[in-house]
């Protein structure tokens, strides 16, 4: 949204391109920070960014749609900056949408966005995490949206989310699990908790959006500088750990990583690229905490964040942060059941990212596509984060 001329183009290029190639029957896509992270000037870009979705060439023959902005940033009470996008294939017949204030399911028509009424809006839920979940963020834009929706004998539940940041990598470094994926794990479980309470009946429930898991911090840097030295350097004036530089012990000390609040700065990016970085998924353990209730397709694309936002620089990341899994797509149990039904056909079911080879902003974009039997016929469905 700070480069529609640019970023934009390319993005909307790149997403089109997986429609074209899925042609889904049903699309939902999740987007956080809606209006990007200077919201105030650039929350403008969003409208015309809506209007070219829901009015181009690729999206014609996706004759209802839904959509719902939080775009209220004066209303820090409520403000999440997300936005959820919901396009049905007008060769999909049948489908409805739950009224959470009815309880009921209504038949989807025409095409409807939402954006100044959704605290009354009924289609939705959406909720702020409580401040206290991250106290040391003044004003989080940290939440979840949640619709519902019916083919023929089959309903589920989308629920976008976004989980807190890690403020500092110096942080993260000092313990395993770091403080901040105990912070990421209370607030997936008050999701989690809300979405399959007593107040409607339970659904399979797909969660995808920024979850902002991270490697093991401690650990992945124990073993990315196994062989290195560690210099800490303090403040003079407060004595704070002001970063951290890991030398080799040979080969005139060069530096392997060098890192700071907001800095991580290794040696050799390659290997978070080799191989899709999968090594490294060791190290990925935020998501174990909730095995019994979450699950994931295997991971085979690179860590999707952070990506530098420089349009000539496809593939490289930013030295702001270790690489890692930020984006995914979990579903309940009941979910992967449905995904991964016994008569799926082969190669039916696809994980991956968006615009692996050009920039898509600091986030690379995951998709998930995969077909549902509902009333006797066959349904290609595509979420995307």
């Amino acid at each position: 949204f700070l480069q529609p001329e640019s970023l934009q183009k390319t993005w909307l290029r790149e997403f089109y391109q997986t429609v074209h190639t899925y042609k889904p029957h049903f699309l939902a896509l999740h987007c956080q920070e809606v209006g990007g992270k200077n919201y105030e000037a650039s929350m403008s870009h969003v409208d015309s960014f809506v209007k070219e979705l829901l009015s181009s060439d690729t999206m014609k023959d996706y004759n209802r749609a839904r959509v719902y902005l939080d775009k209220n940033y004066k209303s820090q009470e409520h403000f999440t900056a997300l936005g959820s996008f919901y396009f049905i294939h007008e060769s999909l017949k049948n489908i409805h949408q739950f009224d959470f204030k009815a309880k009921k399911f209504k038949k989807l028509v025409g095409k409807e966005t939402y954006s100044e009424t959704l605290e009354s809006t009924p289609t939705m839920e959406k909720e702020k995490f409580p401040q206290d979940y991250f106290p040391e963020c003044k004003w989080s834009r940290k939440g979840f949206i949640r619709t519902r929706w019916a083919l023929p004998d089959c309903a589920f539940d989308l629920v976008n989310i976004h989980l807190f940041h890690d403020a500092s990598n110096l942080v993260a470094w000092e313990k395993s699990p770091s403080v901040y994926s105990g912070t990421r794990q209370k607030a997936l479980g008050f999701v989690l908790d809300r979405i399959t309470d007593q107040r409607y009946e339970k659904v399979p429930h797909f969660v995808f959006g920024d979850f902002n898991f991270r490697l093991d911090s401690k650990q992945v840097i124990e073993s990315l500088c196994s062989s290195a030295t560690m210099q800490m350097v303090r403040t003079a004036d407060t004595n704070e750990l002001d970063k951290l530089i890991f030398r080799e012990s040979d080969n005139d000390r060069k530096v392997v990583l060098q890192l700071e609040k907001k800095l991580f700065s290794y040696v050799n990016q390659d290997v978070f690229r080799e191989n899709n970085g999968t090594s490294l998924l060791e190290y990925d353990k935020e998501l174990s905490v909730f095995k019994d209730r979450l699950h994931e397709l295997e991971i085979s694309f690179p860590p999707s964040y952070p990506y530098s936002e420089d349009s000539n620089q496809g593939k490289q990341y930013m030295n702001t942060r270790c690489p890692a899994w930020c984006d995914r797509i979990l579903l309940s149990t009941a979910a992967r059941d449905l995904v991964l039904k016994p008569e799926s056909e082969e190669k039916s079911v696809v994980y991956d990212n968006i615009g692996p080879s050009v920039c898509m902003g600091d986030h690379k974009p995951v998709f998930l596509s995969f077909r549902v039997t509902a009333g006797g016929r066959k349904h290609k469905c595509c979420v995307v984060q």
